[in-house]
């Protein structure tokens, strides 16, 4: 894995949606961010995933193992190790992610969903990257200050990238993350007008 142009970031937390009923975001930010400002990716995660991932944050103990801890126990008994875990792409406003896997003789990346490759990461404490790319399209300047001001009500397809930045950020402060997410995607589509499917 070639982490030398990767940005690698924390885990900060899942939070539950107030707009949506059932909806969660897991919350990514710089590692290398201060107490007063960093960079953040808010992906919108299912009830299974979400749950999953706030377990291992809380250090719940859960009486029997969790999908992804059966993963984790896989890997130790055969002997892979998780190098790593890169969120590569963005497309049609969903993340992908690959998992870097060694068993000592040979290292192979493996498609996976987000959520699934952080909630792995999170119990072997293997690192998550993200290109800058990534990082661009889909994160939103956080500052402890919280100085930042709301958007009139437009049709947001109309807003330039900059104006649509600053409204995501505000719905991210609001905890709206669907409405974040639906930005993002917009944002996406607007700085890569050409992007196909997969």
């Amino acid at each position: 894995m070639d982490k030398e142009n990767l940005i690698e970031l924390k885990v900060l937390g899942i939070t539950r949606s107030e707009v949506q009923p059932g909806a969660y975001a897991l919350l990514l930010e710089n590692a290398d961010s201060t107490p007063d400002e960093a960079r953040r990716i808010p992906i919108v995660v299912g009830a299974a995933e979400a749950q999953s991932i706030a377990v291992r944050l809380e250090q719940v103990v859960p009486s029997r193992p969790m999908t992804h801890d059966l993963f984790v126990s896989m890997f130790h008994v055969y002997g892979i190790q998780l190098e790593g875990v890169t969120i590569y792409s963005f497309k049609d406003g969903v993340f992908a992610s690959f998992l870097h896997l060694n068993n000592g003789t040979m290292s192979v990346d493996i498609d996976s969903r987000t959520s699934d490759a952080i909630a792995i990461a999170l119990r072997t404490g293997a690192p998550v990257y993200t290109t800058p790319e990534v990082m661009k399209l889909t994160s939103y300047e956080w500052r402890r200050d919280g100085n930042y001001k709301s958007q009139r009500t437009v049709r947001l397809e109309d807003l330039p990238v900059e104006k649509l930045e600053q409204r995501m950020q505000h719905y991210v402060d609001k905890e709206e993350y669907e409405k974040a997410a639906r930005v993002q995607k917009i944002i996406a589509q607007k700085t890569n007008p050409t992007q196909g499917g997969e």
